[in-house]
């Protein structure tokens, strides 16, 4: 292409074009020009960009981001295999050895100790409705009754969390867990996604908005010298060590078992209920132990 060709397709002056090309050559892009009627600017045959613009951080990033298992569920781990390899090739040799580094001393694996495997057959198929804006009908199990319900599922997008799988669905938008699909129907109807969903804000205010919810109630508890609460607030520090605070609970029921976990390092003063409960459980405890705490 002729610099008046470049200028025209890339909006911009015939000046400019020289001083890119200028620019381009000098930063080792084998771009040559032919002068004459049939001349113009062209680049050597079988040239390819190498990813030269990488900084030795930005390659451990990448090849620190991608995690295998979850690229296997979605179906893609042979593919993120091969993408690794093309760009392990791609880049240069100082960087390529920074890669290799990363990926010989560390490796990711999202899910905690005590979780169980769940089981997501459909998440290939949900995957699937995903990228091609596809209307999904689904049978899904949730908590309240009736626990099995039919749906129609517009999926926005997939979300991996503590190792479980989540889709982001119209109507609303709202969030189910894949492995809760007990039957999936892919159908032929498409759907419009918004232009202006964002998949990442959205799931960032549904997490607060879940916490938000999740921890409605609040505990007034007693310390031992030296116990933290994550969530507690309003701390003040007693004349005999002990530390008073605020905690955010969930229920009385589940901080009863998260406070009896911390044996005589709590107190719970309030609310009246969970101190009563927690209190009967004790005296229940006590009176079970109680020939063995006598005997030698």
């Amino acid at each position: 292409m002729t610099a008046a060709q470049l200028a025209e397709e890339l909006e911009v002056s015939v000046r400019t074009v020289y001083r890119d090309v200028e620019a381009l050559g000098a930063a080792g892009v084998p771009l040559y020009g032919d002068a004459g009627h049939a001349g113009g600017y062209r680049l050597l045959d079988g040239y390819r960009t190498r990813l030269t613009g990488l900084t030795a951080e930005e390659a451990e990033a990448l090849f620190l981001a991608g995690v295998p298992g979850p690229a296997a569920e979605l179906g893609l781990g042979s593919v993120l295999a091969a993408a690794q390899l093309k760009v392990r090739a791609a880049l240069p040799a100082e960087l390529r050895a920074h890669a290799d580094r990363i990926s010989g001393r560390f490796h990711l694996d999202a899910p905690g100790w005590y979780a169980d495997a769940e089981e997501t057959p459909y998440l290939p198929a949900v995957a699937d409705a995903v990228w091609n804006g596809r209307v999904l009908d689904v049978l899904y199990r949730r908590w309240a009754e009736p626990t099995d319900v039919e749906r129609r599922l517009e999926p926005y997008g997939l979300v991996l969390k503590a190792g479980r799988w989540y889709v982001v669905a119209a109507p609303g938008p709202r969030t189910y867990r894949v492995d809760q699909i007990l039957r999936l129907a892919a159908t032929d109807e498409e759907f419009t996604r918004p232009d202006d969903f964002d998949l990442a804000a959205y799931w960032t205010a549904y997490q607060r908005d879940f916490h938000d919810r999740l921890y409605r109630a609040e505990a007034l508890v007693r310390l031992a010298p030296g116990v933290e609460l994550p969530r507690a607030v309003n701390t003040r520090t007693e004349g005999d060590g002990w530390t008073l605070a605020r905690v955010p609970v969930e229920s009385v029921e589940h901080a009863h078992g998260e406070f009896l976990r911390l044996g005589a390092d709590i107190e719970v003063l309030e609310p009246p209920e969970l101190r009563a409960r927690i209190a009967r459980t004790v005296a229940e405890l006590a009176e079970r132990y109680g020939n063995s705490a006598q005997s030698p």
